[in-house]
């Protein structure tokens, strides 16, 4: 079924069919909960979390990650459909587990939309915002009320300034698609999240925005889309970093749009743009643009265009700290029984 969606007049979404006490003791490090710095002490913070989150993985250049974000804050409400409908869809999967967390943590909580939604869900809760970019967190303090049980932190998701074993519930709604290493950040993960805590997640899947990048290879032959992790993958990084019982399923949805001009235009407004460390750098240029619009308006079939979006979703329970490599455990009652025996 295909509706307008709201606000836009010439977008449109194909509906899919569904498949059957927070303090500031919690961090390590002594930072204020808002984004908002002053003075020498604020600018050196700064300065050291854009430093930290500065390396690059093998695919993904992380400074122009968060630049592309930077730049996005101001509109990116106005083109989040994605983020939200994905959002509702983690809302229903959370609903069977039953849990009542009292510290939640929204993982790259953008404007804070989602942090909202949070707070109202679980009323007890203290939620904390966290994000990579600054002016969103900005703009997720503004859209909060004054005695609202949220706070917003500026920083890197694989090094996440909190104690380990201080969250219930941890939430990545679209983060995933912009982290190079997964490993690393399910371990921070698993490292904050309590033990019998939740995490639940929402990431694109491999054939998201097929469309457009098989556009751009028959255009220039150069990759201006970084791919998505497959949902084995990310079970697989999951258990890796010491959290158990993952369970995945995917949703997919199509959204259709009256030109190239508004996609391009709604992609810009979310942070989607090209952040491939092997990216060209020469300019695209008319013609190889123009290329790419017709080799795309021929999927179209009725002279607009339909992305495709896997969404993947998954949740997955926290173990609790895990021993230093090389150390073990042992009950001293379990030796004495084996000289019993």
């Amino acid at each position: 079924m295909r509706v307008p969606l709201a606000g836009n007049p010439h977008k449109t979404q194909i509906l899919p069919k569904r498949p059957p006490g927070f303090s500031v003791s919690m961090y390590q490090a002594s930072t204020d909960s808002s984004t908002t710095t002053s003075g020498k002490s604020g600018q050196c913070l700064q300065k050291r979390i854009l430093r930290d989150m500065s390396g690059d993985s093998s695919e993904l250049k992380a400074r122009d990650v968060r630049r592309r974000f930077d730049f996005a804050a101001a509109r990116f409400d106005e083109a989040d459909f994605v983020h939200r409908r994905s959002f509702e869809g983690l809302q229903e999967r959370l609903a069977p587990l039953l849990i009542k967390p009292e510290h939640i943590l929204d993982l790259g909580s953008a404007t804070g939309s989602g942090s909202r939604q949070l707070a109202k869900s679980f009323r007890k809760a203290r939620v904390i915002s966290l994000d990579i970019c600054g002016p969103m967190l900005t703009r997720a303090k503004a859209g909060r009320t004054m005695f609202a049980k949220t706070r917003e932190v500026q920083a890197d998701a694989s090094k996440l300034p909190l104690r380990t074993g201080s969250i219930d519930l941890i939430v990545a709604n679209m983060l995933l698609p912009w982290i190079g290493d997964l490993t690393a950040c399910f371990s921070e993960v698993a490292r904050a999240l309590k033990k019998g805590g939740v995490f639940t997640f929402a990431t694109l899947g491999p054939d998201s925005l097929a469309s457009l990048r098989h556009a751009w290879e028959l255009a220039d032959g150069s990759d201006h889309i970084h791919k998505f992790a497959d949902m084995h993958d990310v079970g697989d990084s999951l258990v890796r970093a010491g959290l158990t019982d993952p369970v995945l399923d995917v949703d997919r949805l199509a959204v259709a749009y009256r030109d190239t001009t508004s996609l391009f235009r709604d992609l810009s407004a979310c942070g989607a743009r090209n952040c491939l460390t092997e990216r060209r750098r020469t300019l695209t240029g008319k013609r190889r643009f123009r290329a790419m619009q017709d080799n795309l308006l021929r999927t179209g079939g009725d002279g607009g265009v339909t992305v495709d979006v896997e969404i993947v979703y998954g949740h997955a329970w926290g173990s609790g700290p895990r021993s230093p490599v090389g150390e073990f455990h042992v009950d001293p009652g379990s030796i004495r029984r084996l000289r019993e025996e």
